[in-house]
């Protein structure tokens, strides 16, 4: 069986039309950046009402209060920055990251950028997911793409990770209709978003204190050696709760996928900084 390997080395080129001359990943993540807020500028917006919470299963009623999200204006887009120890294979050493990235909510889009070294190498790591589609590109020295990819599985995959953002990170936007709902039991909820012809689903673990404390989905694929996308189980639990602008969210996580020979963590992250419905930033 062909290896897999962690997804973190992605590449996303997905607004690239917007990006034509652009000499680094850097740059191209400026340039998708205005698009974004050229498309989904920031407006005045009503704030989320306890009624809006009627059709969620109870414990997302008590997540989204918990998280400060009621009486506030409804997100519609979240800027937010990590800290990460990324690892390319079971066994490897971390290799030490920061992130940056953009969410979205009116039209799903996210923008995702990280900078590590490997080998003593500046190594640079972008993600675009708009208009229901993904790219994922990994960049060494400002020369090499190591990893570009795109595609009908990468935008499936990284449509999880939206929704993954939306539960862990905005949770007054769980009341889109483009989300459904299953209760399982009094801590334990479906979720299944549907963006396009595009549907996912995850499953939601919450605990004694109201708090969402683990993600699992089925439908985020792994890159494996061969440079092919394979759909292992992926999780994402969460931990440390802390209050920004008066919102709730958790600060500490790990991304992991459940492989054949046993479970792999290719990921540990802080969140550094959270702000929500920001302005577009100045021209550089």
């Amino acid at each position: 069986m062909t290896r897999p390997t962690a997804l973190w080395l992605p590449a996303t080129i997905l607004l690239s039309s917007f990006c034509a001359g652009c000499t680094s990943l850097e740059s191209q993540y400026d340039a998708n950046l205005r698009a974004a807020f050229g498309a989904q500028p920031a407006a005045p917006s009503a704030p989320l009402a306890e009624a809006d919470l009627a059709h969620l299963p109870a414990p997302v009623q008590r997540y989204v209060r918990r998280s400060g999200a009621v009486g506030r204006p409804r997100v519609q887009n979240v800027r937010f920055e990590f800290e990460a120890r990324m690892f390319n294979k079971p066994g490897a050493g971390a290799i030490p990251a920061t992130s940056v990235q953009h969410n979205f909510f009116a039209r799903p889009t996210r923008l995702f950028l990280m900078k590590a070294r490997m080998f003593g190498l500046p190594v640079r790591v972008l993600h675009a997911y708009a208009e229901e589609e993904a790219t994922m590109r990994v960049r060494i020295a400002s020369l090499v793409d190591k990893v570009d990819l795109a595609g009908e599985e990468l935008a499936i995959g990284e449509t999880v990770t939206v929704l993954n953002d939306m539960c862990l990170f905005a949770p007054g936007a769980l009341v889109d209709p483009r989300l459904g709902w299953e209760q399982l039991d009094e801590r334990t909820v479906k979720v299944s978003f549907q963006n396009g012809r595009r549907r996912v689903a995850a499953v939601l673990h919450f605990n004694e204190r109201d708090e969402l404390v683990n993600f699992v989905s089925d439908d985020r694929a792994a890159l494996l050696d061969d440079g092919t996308l394979r759909r292992y189980r992926w999780s994402t639990p969460v931990e440390d709760y802390r209050e920004f602008e008066g919102r709730r969210v958790a600060t500490r996580g790990a991304a992991i996928y459940a492989y054949p020979e046993g479970d792999f963590t290719y990921g540990t992250f802080v969140l550094k900084s959270i702000a929500y419905d920001v302005p577009a930033p100045p021209q550089r």
